[in-house]
């Protein structure tokens, strides 16, 4: 015996009605840089408002339960895919699918009132759905990453796809049915489809903006908030890793402590907020002429560490002269600086004793008369 329709769409009222509050109450209390929440969060609202009126058929107007109640769903799948597009970084969206809604309004209207045609208003809509959640689907495959929230929210799309085209297809081969309040099976697995897709797409939002929090939180604790280096505890956690790297391959580092020569002097003259331009520049020079697996760190004030895996001294110093030349280019915010390098002696060496050496070579560098390089 098939499931009464409505007691499935009132099922998916109060699950919309649920991931709402949710999502609402996410997007108040996420920072900002979590962007797509509010259309996320707007989404099973519309889908809250189709399921209420389609559950009104027989006692509203079709005006009500068939265009506006279909309008609403649709809207809803567009601004969760516009949501996906805000969360990427991506802007659009709304002139194409905006109107795509008005042209369905119009059609629905038609087919509603002027030639009533219960087979192909579900035939076009349900393609038009798909074609919806098709170009969900292959915006996300492009650009929404390898994580599990983003594959089950693609996981998701794709099976309502194929539900959509099995929906289509029925209606071609004459098993529409003749109303949506049919009691029959296939009614029932469509319904409840559906009901299944919001949660889904809802949960799959959820999932998506807290993997993106932990993604943000794990970078705030990692880095420095002004020059967007890794800060002193990451890039310590990092050498100790490459030394025991190390002494297994037998293959080990380099480290370079950059220290900026007079900076209190430029704080004095220029102020702070000049100072810290000058390092944001320096650091983002810096990183520019580093190999992908070089790190750089801010160890202290204006001290800087960089680690140098799989770096002999020659190629170590040969590095440190790329970064003399970059920042003497002539750049207002160009500064001078001394270095000093330290390079792996075998298994019996520490990260200590690197530094110590390290350290040791950045203040000859100093008493030489700065903005050049030594090694310890």
């Amino acid at each position: 015996m098939p499931l009464d329709p409505r007691s499935l769409i009132a099922m998916g009222s109060l699950m919309s009605a649920m991931m709402a509050v949710v999502l609402w109450l996410m997007r108040r209390n996420y920072p900002p840089s979590i962007r797509g929440l509010d259309y996320w969060a707007a989404s099973p609202v519309l889908w809250l408002v189709a399921t209420l009126l389609f559950s009104g058929r027989g006692q509203l107007s079709p005006f009500l339960t068939v265009v506006l109640a279909n309008q609403a769903l649709l809207l809803g799948a567009t601004v969760y895919y516009i949501g996906s597009r805000r969360f990427l970084g991506h802007g659009g969206g709304w002139i194409l699918w905006g109107s795509v809604a008005a042209a369905s309004l119009l059609v629905l209207t038609w087919l509603t009132y002027v030639a009533p045609n219960y087979r192909l208003r579900v035939a076009i809509f349900a393609l038009l759905m798909a074609v919806l959640y098709g170009a969900h689907l292959r915006f996300l495959w492009r650009h929404g990453g390898k994580g599990f929230p983003m594959r089950l929210v693609q996981v998701v799309l794709a099976l309502h796809i194929l539900v959509l085209v099995a929906r289509f297809t029925s209606i071609a081969m004459g098993r529409a049915g003749s109303d949506l309040m049919e009691p029959s099976h296939f009614q029932t697995a469509y319904i409840g489809a559906y009901v299944l897709t919001v949660l889904m797409l809802s949960i799959g939002a959820v999932l998506l903006a807290t993997d993106r929090l932990r993604t943000e939180l794990e970078h705030l604790a990692m880095h420095d908030s002004l020059t967007q280096t890794l800060n002193r505890r990451a890039i310590m956690q990092l050498c100790h890793e490459e030394l025991a790297r190390a002494r297994r391959h037998g293959r080990g580092p380099s480290i370079m402590m950059l220290d900026l020569d007079h900076f209190k002097a430029v704080n004095d003259t220029h102020g702070h907020q000049h100072g810290d331009a000058v390092l944001v520049h320096f650091t983002a020079c810096t990183a520019s002429v580093l190999r992908s697996g070089d790190r750089l760190g801010r160890y202290g004030g204006e001290e800087f560490l960089i680690l140098l895996p799989d770096t002999d001294a020659a190629a170590a110093r040969h590095a440190a002269q790329r970064i003399h030349a970059l920042l003497q280019a002539g750049h207002p915010l160009d500064c001078q600086f001394s270095i000093g390098v330290a390079t792996w002696q075998g298994p019996q060496d520490t990260l200590d004793a690197m530094l110590t050496r390290a350290d040791a070579a950045l203040y000859q560098a100093k008493d030489l008369g700065r903005n050049q390089t030594c090694s310890g």
